[in-house]
């Protein structure tokens, strides 16, 4: 989460999280990046940022239909070493209501991670807005799960087995996969996101544009916009990549931890629906 650390979807294209491997007293701890999933500061001025969560409703003039069903499908790697697959998928529901799956499985000699996100959302008037998310790990180490609805009414964000929390527009650890690609379809080269992450904590990233270039993936080579994910660490930096040609699809995440690769997937292949 293109935010668990994707990317913490994308602690992720968020990025939301895909997977991480992390290095830690010469033995690599699995935790899974959820392609995005909780991973985002600019030197740019406060005035330059947008709010990502405009309410406004203006038609907006994407050159694609948004939301727009779809299944991407991923390979991940660690110094390019294949670890594992992941897949991102959304469907329709209703007129107004959307579902976004993500599911990843990798593992590295005898650690495995498996891990799968889901999330109900509306979109009218050009806003996005959650409804309930669901997350569960399980694998090497401790399962963990976490639901979350989100009471439009009473503004408040209720999570299981915590307190309730005051709703003051925040998206789900995943949501901001997709509305990344809604604000670079839009021209905007910076803005930020406020989100409850995987295990229920509040928290913000800062999304910038660094530039275009041309990736060689397991899909082909392809032409993508390049966007840096600020999550308020000088330690860890994620990158995540996404393409024009695809409606601005997430294509490619990547992770670093003090200048090392903690993970690594790559678009290979996508379908609209």
């Amino acid at each position: 989460m293109l935010a668990n650390r994707w990317v913490n979807g994308l602690d992720t294209l968020q990025i939301r999280s895909v997977f991480s491997f992390i290095s830690k007293s010469k033995r690599l701890v699995l935790l899974g990046l959820t392609l995005f999933g909780s991973a985002l500061a600019l030197s740019s001025t406060a005035a330059a940022y947008t709010d990502a969560r405009d309410t406004s409703t203006k038609t907006e003039k994407l050159g694609f239909n948004f939301p727009q069903s779809f299944e991407s499908k991923f390979h991940a790697f660690r110094h390019d070493k294949k670890i594992g697959n992941a897949s991102l998928r959304l469907s329709q529901l209703s007129s107004t209501e959307f579902q976004l799956n993500y599911e990843s499985k990798v593992s590295r000699y005898f650690l495995s991670d498996k891990r799968s996100e889901e999330t109900v959302f509306s979109y009218q008037d050009n806003r996005i807005m959650p409804v309930s998310y669901t997350f569960h790990r399980k694998g090497t180490g401790p399962n963990k799960s976490l639901k979350v609805t989100f009471d439009s009414k009473e503004k408040i964000i209720k999570i299981d087995d915590q307190e309730d929390q005051v709703w003051e527009g925040e998206y789900d650890n995943q949501l901001f996969r997709i509305d990344i690609s809604r604000q670079l379809a839009l021209g905007k080269s910076a803005f930020d996101y406020k989100f409850l992450n995987y295990r229920g904590q509040k928290r913000e990233y800062n999304i910038e544009v660094v530039e275009t270039e041309s990736l060689a993936l397991p899909y082909g080579t392809i032409d993508a916009v390049k966007v840096k994910v600020n999550r308020g660490s000088n330690k860890r930096q994620t990158y995540a990549w996404f393409a024009p040609s695809l409606d601005y699809v997430l294509v490619r995440i990547q992770q670093f931890k003090d200048g090392e690769e903690q993970g690594d997937i790559r678009l290979s292949s996508y379908n609209k629906q």
